[in-house]
């Protein structure tokens, strides 16, 4: 019984704090490219602009709810909540700390810790792609299902590099366990071992959450707005969430494989795995702001000539590295 209070109580926990960051993504987003393009950001509701996010879902959960007299309803309705349910539940596997201590239990700062860790999260990672795909396919537009078979494609083209960037960390760990993959970066990082790969992860990380210059499947120049195009009110909010949630699970996820998760000196665990996650989130952030758009040929080019290669390249390095 003490097993299964504490389990719920780590799941509500972890899930407020998650889908806090979640909502304030979208400021500290405005702001970075607020001051990239050398403006402030919203700065008007709350001091410093930080009632910002509360005021947005309280506008989107009172605005219109309109689906089109073509859309395929139920698909229409059920899709944004695929995409946002699938980023959040990847979460559940992430160590972000080792252990502590409570009022006499030992408790680990994770929500599960399987054995299989890095499946989990490439198979749920993978459904919520389903809910940017069928959102646009259901709504009846034309602009919708391009953007709908522009994020299939890509998720496939991209997916594949994705998986084949995180074996040479696998190979050297020798788990599929996210916290013995951490543990074995104790006296040195994944990154220092698997540069290479690293870079490739982010990238085709990038893609897969359809960020900027990989945001073909919105591309609001030539799809005005792409899958989402039919969305209002709190059907557009949850799709608006699942891609910040999936942003921050992504660099999590690097955190974990590349950066040694909670390993670090002097602080406690849980604050070098949020520092370095910031860090990386900052970096998305940034570039968003920095890269312009790629066309699409480029994009299918990109992932199927030059990335698929190099991470098939980079584990038969490692395989030779580790056998000589």
């Amino acid at each position: 019984m003490a097993l299964l209070i504490e389990s719920i109580v780590k799941v509500v926990v972890v899930f407020g704090i998650f889908l806090g960051f979640v909502a304030y993504m979208t400021l500290l987003e405005r702001k970075v490219l607020g001051r990239v393009q050398v403006r402030y950001g919203p700065n008007r509701v709350g001091p410093y602009g930080l009632w910002q996010p509360i005021a947005d879902g309280i506008k989107a959960f009172f605005k219109e709810d309109l689906i089109p007299v073509n859309a395929d309803k139920p698909v229409f309705v059920l899709a944004p909540m695929i995409s946002v349910v699938a980023a959040i539940c990847l979460i559940a596997v992430i160590p972000f700390g080792n252990k502590i201590t409570l009022f006499g239990r030992t408790v680990y700062l994770r929500i599960t810790d399987l054995d299989v860790g890095i499946l989990y999260l490439f198979a749920l990672a993978s459904l919520g792609e389903y809910g940017v795909v069928l959102g646009g396919w259901a709504s009846g537009n034309k602009y919708g299902i391009t953007g709908a078979l522009r994020a299939a494609a890509q998720m496939i083209s991209y997916e594949l590099a994705l998986g084949l960037s995180v074996i040479g960390v696998i190979m050297i760990s020798s788990s599929l366990s996210l916290s013995v993959i951490v543990e074995k970066q104790a006296h040195l990082w994944n990154v220092v071992y698997q540069p290479f790969a690293f870079i490739f992860y982010m990238v085709c990380a990038l893609a897969e959450i359809n960020r900027t210059p990989f945001d073909m499947p919105e591309a609001e120049s030539e799809l005005a707005c792409g899958y989402n195009i039919e969305y209002s009110s709190m059907k557009f909010a949850l799709f608006f969430m699942g891609e910040y949630a999936h942003l921050i699970v992504v660099c999590a996820v690097a955190t974990t494989l590349f950066l040694g998760g909670w390993q670090g000196p002097w602080l406690p665990g849980f604050l070098w795995f949020l520092i370095k996650t910031f860090v990386l989130v900052y970096f998305c952030i940034w570039e968003r702001g920095t890269f312009p758009r790629l066309r699409y040929d480029q994009i299918m080019q990109f992932g199927w000539k030059i990335l698929l290669p190099l991470t098939l390249a980079n584990i038969v390095v490692t395989a030779i590295v580790m056998v000589s």
